[in-house]
């Protein structure tokens, strides 16, 4: 049987098991030598990461050519617009190229969501908005850089689930482990 860890990853980690001198990585969190990530989320990026010791399903999970969609939820900066929404819905032009279409709505603020070290930063007189998101590629840092081509920079990011896969209320640093 393959094994499969759902981990929600704390901001400021690095989604590999090794770093530089101070560092926060996968391995201050999880102790299993013979798994690997499958996909990967940026440092400044939270929520669910997949790891596995089955190459195959590893690479089902993280090569986009097998469409596996991946739902973000992510806070903007600003009250974003219908026409950046349609944007992100058509496909937004990237210096790598022009990005699937995405499924996009705005959300109300998560009523899951828990507190991030550092905290997003505030300023009152700019809102801010949520949008889910969902994906069938992983361009590095796709989500950042579509909602900033839109003009809404993405202020924090949260990774709520990878194809069935969902967070489901695990806390930050926290992972449970599945046979598949």
């Amino acid at each position: 049987m393959s094994r499969l860890i759902l981990f929600n990853k704390p901001f400021g980690v690095l989604s590999q098991f090794t770093g530089v001198d101070g560092q926060a990585t996968l391995a201050s969190y999880i102790n299993h030598k013979t798994v690997y990530a499958a996909g990967r989320l940026d440092k400044d990026s939270e929520g669910l990461l997949l790891l596995t010791n089955d190459g195959k399903l590893q690479q089902k999970i993280a090569d986009p050519k097998f469409k596996m969609e991946k739902t973000y939820h992510a806070q903007v900066d600003g009250m974003i617009s219908d026409e950046a929404i349609e944007s992100l819905v058509q496909g937004v032009a990237l210096n790598d190229g022009l990005t699937r279409p995405a499924k996009v709505t705005r959300i109300e603020e998560p009523a899951y969501l828990w507190q991030r070290e550092p905290p997003v930063r505030f300023r009152q007189n700019i809102p801010t908005s949520w949008i889910e998101l969902k994906i069938m590629e992983g361009r590095n840092r796709q989500v950042r850089r579509m909602t900033a081509a839109t003009g809404f920079p993405t202020l924090r990011l949260i990774r709520v689930a990878i194809g069935t896969w969902k967070l489901d209320g695990l806390p930050p640093g926290c992972f449970t482990e599945l046979e598949v």
